[in-house]
């Protein structure tokens, strides 16, 4: 490829074709490339600040993607420019290996500009702040993840056919060698299928409260990846479990949970027994007045039965709150206000107790007849 107007520029002065006539060529294209360089990000910021004004995500976020790969792209085709002068100048054939990587470059830049937007899309989408209806984490991922896995292969794919490979043959042998991988790696296809059936079942999702009760797996999910998910235990542990493992277990979510459960038995003293049926009374009424305690749920506040040490009565409610802080403050206040019921009929909270018996026995009589001395003890 020759730059034909430089060679007629140089000719209109009388200077021939040199090396030095090359070395200012290709200086000249390397400074065009980098006053396009420099235009185009002048370009770009001022349409960002243009953009910015708007209320329109989309634009921005399109904006963004193509920002660094037309930087990148702009720099390939001026330097493939300048090798195609410098191939002209010294006679070699050196643009014969250039100009493939340009044109596969362009193919590269396109690619990389659609994963930037697909990344940008993403964040938008799962941003309360971006969007009124927010959708799921979980399934943007998810999404994600397919689009620009589908994009990179159809970028590869394209790569092979500008190269001159049949596709076809490609796939065929594609097939023919995903037996062979598949048998290879069972396990990392099994860790795939895990986490695409956590994809689509959704048992949990990101940010979720998750424990096992067969195994010891309990913490937040932070990550659901392809083939493993990372679990934060709660002492900030990070725990990464392989997606197949997800197949086989039980997992629990307490993040799902409508209520949060207080469950208590209380005992009182065998001496306040005449109690027991009015304390229970007003511990009911108590929990259904109490604005943190569901009403339409299950309450169950009866005696319950006859302890060693105890006269026993279970609370059994539900909390209007899942938060588990919060939870607790209920649960502290109600225990309180239970506590403050028994006071204030004057019984008391039973704790464990033994009573010994001690048996009383008579000293042996005396017969009156009987000497004295035999009962007196002699000395050693």
């Amino acid at each position: 490829m020759e730059l034909s107007f430089l060679d007629e520029i140089f000719a209109g002065f009388g200077i021939a074709k040199t090396t030095w006539q090359g070395s200012i060529e290709i200086f000249l294209v390397v400074a065009m490339t980098y006053v396009v360089s420099y235009l185009s990000n002048r370009f770009f910021m001022k349409l960002e600040k243009q953009l910015e004004k708007t209320r329109n995500l989309w634009d921005d976020t399109v904006l963004w993607a193509a920002r660094k790969p037309m930087s990148v792209l702009i720099w390939i085709v001026g330097l493939s420019f300048a090798a195609a002068v410098a191939d002209d100048v010294s006679g070699t054939s050196f643009y014969a290996f250039v100009e493939p990587v340009r044109r596969l470059s362009v193919i590269v830049m396109i690619a990389w500009f659609i994963v930037r937007f697909i990344s940008g899309a993403e964040s938008i989408v799962v941003s309360p702040d971006k969007m009124k209806q927010p959708m799921d984490e979980t399934t943007v991922s998810a999404m994600s993840k397919l689009l620009r896995g589908s994009v990179l292969i159809t970028a590869a794919l394209v790569v092979l056919q500008s190269m001159g490979y049949s596709i076809s043959g490609v796939l065929a042998f594609g097939g023919i060698g995903g037996i062979a991988v598949g048998f290879a790696a069972k396990d990392l296809l099994a860790n795939f299928f895990g986490g695409l059936m956590i994809y689509l079942d959704r048992p949990f999702k990101v940010g979720d409260w998750i424990r096992s009760p067969d195994q010891n797996i309990e913490g937040t999910v932070e990550q659901i990846g392809w083939r493993l998910t990372i679990i934060r235990t709660f002492d900030k542990r990070p725990l990464y479990v392989p997606n197949a493992t997800f197949s086989s277990i039980s997992v629990e979510n307490p993040s799902r949970m409508t209520h949060r459960r207080i469950y208590e038995v209380i005992g009182v003293r065998y001496d306040d027994a005449h109690l027991v049926d009015r304390i229970v009374a007003e511990v009911k009424q108590m929990l259904i007045d109490h604005e943190e305690i569901d009403n339409t749920q299950t309450m169950i506040v009866n005696f319950n039965q006859f302890n060693a040490s105890s006269l026993d009565f279970f609370v059994y409610t539900f909390t209007r709150t899942t938060n588990w802080i919060r939870y607790h403050e209920i649960k502290q206040d109600v225990l309180l206000k239970i506590f403050s019921v028994i006071s204030r009929h004057g019984a008391e909270i039973a704790y464990p107790t033994q009573t010994l018996h001690h048996a009383t026995v008579a000293a042996p009589a005396i017969p009156q007849n009987a000497g004295l001395e035999q009962y007196v003890p002699k000395e050693r």
